[in-house]
């Protein structure tokens, strides 16, 4: 993987519920890390039809691994195509350099 295909910039943003004095729960986005990613978007290759298994992951993304940060499917990746659910996260090869990542595009409900 070169460099020059990572030419998505993502953010990666942790969600906290917290309520007021009130009751009322508000959500506040942290932003971990922004970093540039590589993106591919779901399609029909015979990559895709092998990841069955993650039919509601619609986006791959593929970025250089953070040192001190743990990255999770509790935290939410942020693009210029809008927010997506992390669905799984693994480490290419197992060798620590770069991490990849199924996720979900998060849409709003109309109404």
């Amino acid at each position: 993987m070169s460099i020059g295909k990572m030419n998505t910039f993502i953010d990666l943003i942790t969600t906290e519920t917290a309520k007021d004095s009130e009751g009322f729960s508000t959500v506040k986005d942290t932003i971990i890390a922004s970093v540039r990613a590589y993106k591919e978007d779901r399609y029909a290759s015979e990559k895709w039809a092998n990841m069955a298994a993650f039919s509601e992951a619609n986006a791959l993304f593929r970025f250089r691994r953070l040192p001190d940060v743990e990255v999770s499917t509790a935290m939410v990746i942020a693009c210029s195509d809008g927010r997506y659910e992390v669905t799984s996260v693994r480490d290419i090869k197992n060798r620590g350099m770069y991490t990849e990542v199924l996720a979900k595009k998060v849409v709003a409900s109309s109404g």
